[in-house]
């Protein structure tokens, strides 16, 4: 079974080689999922959920505007399989081509995917495998707030 996900932030969190490591944090199926990514992914993130235009195009706005400018759409970002500590994602997208729809499905990182999913405002949809394997519930997450940290923009 699937579910739809919403991003509930872009942050600083803690792995195995400390703190400081960006996190973005998925919430589907009542439980929240970090999954760790770099520092431009983040901002990339941070910047489409806020809304902000980059000064330049940055690679995932680009990567839009070429889809559309193909006649093509993304349709929804699927994070469906979690092995070895990696996540992995799909992106399903569609064409038209002289009246045919044409349909594909293109395997990415999920930082990917998630930043263009944010910009194109389509579904972000996590599997029930992981949600069993990476999702924990919201309460075993310590927040700014909990940890006594300012709430100032982390990029």
């Amino acid at each position: 079974m699937e579910h739809e996900a919403t991003v509930e932030g872009v942050g600083v969190g803690v792995s195995d080689e400390g703190p400081g490591a960006p996190v973005v944090v998925l919430k589907a199926r009542g439980e929240l999922i970090p999954i760790f990514i770099s520092s431009d992914q983040a901002q990339s993130m941070q910047l489409a959920l806020e809304g902000e235009p980059f000064e330049r195009p940055l690679t995932h706005d680009l990567f839009v505007e070429m889809v559309a400018e193909f006649g093509a759409a993304i349709d929804r970002v699927r994070i469906d399989d979690l092995a070895d500590g990696t996540f992995y994602a799909k992106i399903d997208t569609e064409q038209y081509h002289g009246g045919e729809r044409k349909q594909a499905v293109f395997d990415a990182r999920p930082s990917d995917g998630i930043a263009l999913g944010l910009r194109v405002d389509c579904p972000i949809i996590v599997s029930d495998e992981v949600v069993d394997e990476a999702g924990r519930p919201p309460d075993a997450f310590e927040t700014d707030e909990d940890s006594g940290l300012d709430d100032d923009p982390l990029f």
